[in-house]
């Protein structure tokens, strides 16, 4: 039931901005941190930001102050904005949150399909 469905990936020059987001539909309680992953052509992926419920941020090394995460809580959305991107910056993007859906159970991660963001020189 529950889905999360990312949008606003594509194609930008250096330098330039897009912004992710992501929506976590079907039978939800409770939304605890939402995180945003990538992943590159042969390399693992990984964490690029993440946001507590409460709005507590954590970021990459590589995205600090180009990258902002933000969530809305009453819309079940969480966003990445991308400044000054970079080709490196090229990869898969996935939507992570890690949901209950039911009152008292545990949180368990669920993932969207993925966006792919292509930073051209």
């Amino acid at each position: 039931q529950v889905q999360l469905v990312e949008s606003g990936g594509g194609l930008v020059q250096a330098v330039g901005s897009l912004r992710l987001s992501c929506t976590a539909t079907g039978t939800i309680f409770n939304i605890n941190v939402m995180n945003w992953y990538r992943q590159a052509p042969g390399k693992q992926r990984e964490l690029v930001a993440a946001i507590t419920s409460g709005g507590s941020t954590n970021y990459a090394d590589s995205v600090k102050c180009r990258f902002t995460i933000s969530r809305d809580n009453a819309k079940s959305t969480v966003y990445l904005q991308m400044n000054s991107l970079k080709p490196e910056d090229t990869a898969v993007y996935y939507c992570n949150a890690d949901i209950a859906t039911r009152r008292l159970t545990l949180f368990y991660a669920y993932w969207g399909q993925g966006t792919q963001v292509t930073v051209s020189s």
